[in-house]
């Protein structure tokens, strides 16, 4: 299978210091990629230049064998761990937003039949997350897991192919946590999704992917340690009998199928 993502020798330099160091990866459809490693390592940059938020320093990104466009397209969306929704617009209002200002840039606004469209699709969009019981409901009267929920209904929205997590989880608690991995997990597979997210938590890294990326450095200069970047380091594809095995705390299913130490 071809890949939908290869990242050709990256690197990515802030001045003098090196974050990212020929990072050679390729991302086949419909995966999910973990990425994990320690601070600093470089793991939410790559994630940004995969969005289009930063341009390598040098290095090509292609998606479908083309280069990748530098800004943010519609065929990539982004959850961070801080919950990106408006606090002035309701669960509706928040994930409207982004068809009305697809389908009309120059003003954000929808009327008619093109409004009626889009509303049906963002309600079912907000019904597939678990929200289409919240649709009138601001920000400030949800908790951070619905907010959250929120964010993944606005990037799906637009049906985006490739959907990056950047530490999504990390400030909910665990039981809303488990409740958040079985549900990414069925968009994963409901929308045919192709999935790279970051994450501090190695179990959570096992328990979702298909396959788990360590970034970090090669090598280390204690006297000039800004001049090394991290790269990926450890490269493991897993094997799970059907996708929705992730969202189940016992992992003995999973078996490592390959590992590639760069």
């Amino acid at each position: 299978m071809s890949a939908l993502l290869s990242l050709r020798n990256v690197w990515v330099e802030y001045g003098e210091k090196i974050v990212l160091e020929d990072v050679k990866l390729d991302i086949a459809p419909g995966s999910f990629v973990s990425i994990i490693g320690p601070s600093g390592a470089g793991k939410s940059s790559l994630l940004r230049v995969i969005l289009g938020q930063e341009t390598p320093t040098r290095g090509t990104i292609l998606l479908d064998d083309e280069p990748l466009t530098p800004e943010c397209g519609p065929d990539r969306g982004v959850v961070f761990q801080r919950y990106s929704v408006f606090p002035h617009l309701s669960a509706l209002g928040n994930t409207l937003f982004g068809l009305e200002c697809a389908q009309a840039p120059f003003t954000a606004r929808l009327f008619g039949a093109k409004r009626r469209a889009a509303v049906a699709e963002a309600e079912e969009m907000l019904t597939a997350v678990g929200l289409g019981d919240s649709l009138h409901l601001y920000p400030a009267e949800m908790s951070g897991g619905m907010q959250q929920r929120l964010a993944i209904a606005q990037a799906l929205v637009k049906r985006p192919r490739i959907l990056l997590l950047d530490e999504p989880f990390g400030a909910l608690d665990p039981g809303i946590r488990a409740d958040m991995h079985a549900l990414i997990t069925r968009l994963w597979r409901d929308y045919s999704l192709t999935v790279v997210m970051v994450t501090h938590d190695i179990k959570e890294a096992f328990s979702l992917g298909t396959r788990v990326l360590t970034l970090d450095k090669r090598r280390h200069d204690p006297h000039a340690p800004h001049r090394f970047g991290a790269t990926a380091v450890y490269d493991l594809h897993l094997t799970k009998p059907k996708p929705g095995c992730a969202d189940k705390d016992d992992d003995s299913s999973i078996t490592i199928d390959n590992i590639n130490n760069n």
